[in-house]
């Protein structure tokens, strides 16, 4: 099948299920596998799809997405040229893991999804070992407004199992923008910087640390700014896996500084 993804993790998703020799184009942001990522038409970023160009690679079915904000224009765009598409919008864990399984129906390895789906369910098992109360942590998708996850991101869950909490989980929202007001009201014990569209090297825990207005914030006096790559939380595809790895240890650092 000829296969065309619009976007990180459904390119991932699509290497997991063992298929991406069948892709014949991939967004500008799609990275990973590297080796894979460096043999294949680009048809430009998420956000602006060359639309004409994916339609002469013929595509027998496009995976976009609703998780981008902006990337609903490309998928009307898809509909105005009748391109066979589909576009999840998963919010929780559980809707990530039908989106694969969905995509390994369609591409006709549902054998292969179902092996994925439980290599995740086996990595995003609970922590045996749980604190009595979670600690509320700041995950920041953008620095400059600072944007963090609202109640509708598999984020909430992913904190959950590493013995967090979002502070924002019950904002109606996939993001929201936050003001330093409610960033100070809310008291984080940490922040993870996981800035969206942005190399992890390019990551700058001192202009979180240096913030004005935030120097009684918790996680700023106690110098807890971790960086994990937006690669692991804000795709939603197996990597969450490593994400909540991470986020677990981030959360031992800041116990055992206490």
């Amino acid at each position: 099948m000829r296969i065309a993804s619009l976007t990180c993790s459904n390119t991932e998703i699509v290497c997991a299920l063992g298929l991406g020799d069948q892709l014949v184009a991939i967004d500008d942001h799609s990275d990973h596998p590297p080796t894979l990522a460096e043999k294949i038409k680009r048809v430009g970023p998420d956000l602006s799809i060359d639309l004409d160009a994916l339609e002469r690679l013929q595509p027998e079915l496009v995976l976009a997405s609703l998780t981008v904000p902006g990337h609903e224009q490309v998928v009307a765009g898809l509909q105005e040229r009748g391109l066979p598409h589909i576009a999840p919008d998963p919010r929780s864990l559980s809707d990530v893991l039908r989106d694969v399984r969905e995509i390994s129906l369609l591409l006709g390895v549902p054998e292969r999804g179902e092996a994925v789906v439980g290599w995740m369910e086996r990595g995003l098992q609970p922590s045996p070992v749980q604190q009595a109360e979670r600690i509320p942590l700041l995950v920041e998708w953008w620095p400059q407004p600072v944007f963090v996850p609202g109640r509708y991101s598999w984020i909430n869950e992913m904190l959950e199992l590493a013995g967090a909490v979002n502070p924002w989980r019950d904002q109606q929202a996939h993001s929201i923008q936050v003001t330093t007001e409610q960033v100070v009201e809310a008291r984080p014990q940490g922040v993870v910087i996981s800035w969206c569209g942005i190399d992890f090297e390019k990551y700058r825990p001192h202009r979180v640390l240096q913030r004005e207005g935030w120097e009684s914030v918790p996680a700023i006096e106690g110098s807890r700014v971790f960086c994990i790559s937006e690669a692991y939380l804000g795709r939603p595809g197996p990597r969450l896996v490593e994400g909540v790895r991470q986020l677990r240890n981030a959360v031992r650092l800041m116990i055992s500084d206490d």
